[in-house]
């Protein structure tokens, strides 16, 4: 049985990314910043994109948070 659901790659302020089905709303402080396909190939975006899994207030602490932008 193949998965006929189209996804999304969502982001939310913290920088830490998730798929979404596309036909639903976004959960309230997630915003579209990707594709949209099979669950798989957004999950190949995220792999790609999402490089350091330390929350963005937590890299701003720390401060190493200089060179990341959004």
């Amino acid at each position: 049985m193949t998965d006929s659901v189209r996804y999304k790659v969502l982001v939310n302020d913290e920088e830490q990314y998730s798929t979404w089905p596309a036909h639903r709303a976004n959960p309230l402080g997630w915003h579209d910043c990707g594709p949209v396909g099979t669950r798989q190939e957004c999950l190949a975006h995220i792999a790609e994109v999402w490089t350091d899994l330390t929350p963005r207030s937590a890299r701003r602490s720390s401060g190493s948070d200089a060179g990341h932008t959004r």
